[in-house]
């Protein structure tokens, strides 16, 4: 990917208001992370998700509303980006049923969501499809469409997040076995350092807690929020430990070095906890406070947004709708007046010599050479990865031999002469 501008996606669901724990775990780092430079970056409002887990069309509309007015309150800029909402991009929609079509329903099985609820069922002792609607079982295929529809390179995701992209490389794989090389791998990208604030109660910021700290809540409720945090009985005066203090980790989350280092002192020298929490709130008002009007006036003006939301749906199609006519071509979904050029086409292509990529139940993946006529002529070992397949089979073209060391072999029966000559033939055309 030397040289080549690296592309970035985050789906944001819309079912809920962000808090403190969104804002440091995943808003802040998102948007610090647009402006890299050599990066374009995708960011979406996954309300066709939102669907799977939520009834209440009302909730989802402001949900929508909060969350966009959040994002860019918090510094994203949507002329540097793509910001746009997955129901107004239509091609996710008809990618997801090509994808559909070459996913196997035991891929699907396998996804933890739809596991969990089988188990869940299972202990119940009622039937294991209880409750499980098909957006439930489905939600793996389109979010690899949301992934593979833009080509996106890396997707940065936590730990629960990376089956679902292995999904969607085996669900790029599968096509582009079938169809040609037109989607791209994408990579999970996770990071270790994003910080997972504590909440109201020590327990992990969730809304399912309802231990949270609005994000753009008004100041003064903050503030009680703040204060209703759980401490331990020690009086002012008395040292007070940092070590699984939630009160500390919040405070760690938005402060500088400096200044962690000059509250963990106060702890050691007594400080009184109302006099800690005071602290807090002064130094996340200091960072978020100067966002709340825009947020403010962003909610307050729903058409504003509306404009925004539109203008990223329309850049985020001019990119969508080209990859769309390609792979609805590849598939079959053509002009019927070019119908016969295709055939021509599809006809040459059979005719030469291919490369084979695909993974097996070991995890590993590999990649054959097979002549005009399906005749297997080169089979390789097994790659950790689908990249180095790919640099091997490249390597391959190259050369346009099998050298001393290449992790590939010729069939029984076939010669390194015939390899080459095939290799040549491939290359030439």
């Amino acid at each position: 990917m030397k040289n080549e501008v690296v592309r970035y996606l985050t789906g944001i669901t819309t079912t809920g208001t962000p808090h403190l724990g969104n804002y440091v775990g995943a808003i802040r780092p998102a948007v610090q992370a647009s402006r890299r430079p050599g990066t374009e970056n995708f960011y979406f409002l996954a309300d066709y998700h939102a669907l799977i887990k939520c009834d209440e069309p009302a909730r989802i509309q402001r949900s929508t509303l909060e969350i966009a007015a959040c994002w860019l309150a918090a510094g994203l800029d949507p002329d540097r980006v793509f910001f746009y909402r997955q129901s107004d991009i239509p091609e996710v929609t008809e990618l997801t049923w090509l994808l559909t079509c070459v996913t196997g329903k035991g891929v699907l099985n396998r996804a933890h969501a739809y596991k969990a609820q089988v188990d869940k069922n299972t202990a119940a002792g009622v039937d294991v499809d209880t409750d499980v609607t098909m957006g439930l079982f489905m939600y793996p295929v389109l979010m690899a469409a949301d992934i593979l529809l833009y080509k996106a390179h890396k997707v940065p995701v936590g730990r629960d997040q990376i089956q679902h992209l292995e999904m969607a490389r085996d669900m790029a794989q599968s096509f582009n076995h079938l169809y040609g090389e037109h989607l791209v791998l994408p990579e999970a990208e996770v990071d270790e350092s994003v910080a997972l604030l504590p909440g109201l109660d020590g327990r992990k910021m969730s809304k399912s807690y309802d231990n949270v700290i609005g994000l753009f809540a008004p100041r003064e409720q903050v503030r009680k929020s703040i204060f209703s945090i759980v401490t331990d009985s020690r009086a002012p005066g008395e040292p007070k430990d940092t070590e699984g203090s939630s009160l500390f980790q919040i405070y760690q989350a938005f402060a500088t070095p400096g200044e962690t280092r000059k509250l963990r002192e106060a702890y050691a020298a007594g400080i009184s906890w109302a006099d800690a929490k005071q602290m807090l709130f002064e130094r996340i008002d200091a960072e978020i406070g100067p966002m709340r009007a825009r947020y403010e006036h962003l909610v307050g003006h729903p058409d504003e947004l509306e404009r925004i939301l539109q203008a990223g749906a329309a850049k985020a199609r001019e990119r969508a709708r080209p990859l769309l006519r390609e792979l609805r071509e590849a598939v079959g979904l053509r002009n019927l007046a070019s119908a016969a050029a295709g055939a021509k086409k599809d006809k040459a292509k059979q005719a030469l010599p291919s490369f084979k990529q695909y993974r097996e139940s070991d995890g590993l993946f590999y990649f054959k050479f097979v002549d005009a006529q399906g005749r297997l002529l080169l089979q390789s070992t097994g790659f950790a990865s689908p990249k180095e397949a790919g640099q091997c089979i490249a390597a391959l073209k190259a050369a346009g031999a099998v050298a001393a060391g290449t992790p590939a072999q010729p069939a029984p029966g076939v010669s390194e002469e015939q390899v080459a000559a095939a290799l040549r033939e491939l290359t030439e055309t």
